[in-house]
């Protein structure tokens, strides 16, 4: 279990533009403060992620997304609070390109992981979420591997277990119900 204190410091260095690695549902992910290009730039320099492809937002809360999503339907907020354990595509408003990439829509989910809850409650804000790998690399499980893939490049890389899924989380449409990516 990570300490109360290790989850402030590990805002606080989100807040100050800082990378940090830490366990979600499946696998280790990779987190910046969405508000800042810069952080967010770095985060896919480290993963030699093309920016188009876009990225994921975690959070403890849908009103966490406010900034940069859609009014959502009553169905739809529903729908997106009774799958935790699901990425969705939701259309984006205000959601920068750099977090969006080349669509319309951004990815979100509202995480089931203790810490990663905790994280985005301390932020008061989404966070980015990634798969912490460097491109065509397995995702990482454990902090060892994250130590492995990126050395002295992250702020913080947070030891803890990930959740009991096997694979990442499924990615869906959340207006056509299309399934990206399965699970």
């Amino acid at each position: 279990m990570v300490s109360p204190f290790n989850i402030r410091n590990a805002a606080l260095v989100i807040k100050q533009g800082g990378l940090i690695a830490y366990p979600t549902e499946a696998v280790y992910g990779l987190g910046c403060d969405p508000y800042q290009q810069a952080a967010v730039y770095q985060l896919l320099a480290l993963k030699s992620r093309p920016v188009e492809k876009g990225l994921i937002l975690v959070v403890s809360d849908l009103k966490q997304l406010d900034d940069f999503i859609e009014p959502l339907t009553n169905e739809q907020i529903k729908r997106i609070e009774d799958s935790s354990n699901t990425s969705w595509l939701v259309p984006a408003c205000n959601a920068p390109g750099w977090l969006r990439g080349s669509h319309n829509t951004l990815a979100i989910r509202v995480s089931s992981h203790p810490l990663v809850k905790a994280l985005c409650k301390a932020l008061d804000q989404p966070l980015v979420s990634t798969s912490a790998n460097p491109g065509g690399k397995q995702p990482a499980k454990n902090s060892l591997q994250c130590h492995h893939y990126f050395h002295q490049e992250l702020d913080i890389i947070i030891n803890s277990n990930t959740g009991s899924l096997e694979q990442p989380t499924e990615i869906r449409d959340l207006i056509t119900q299309h399934v990206i990516r399965a699970n």
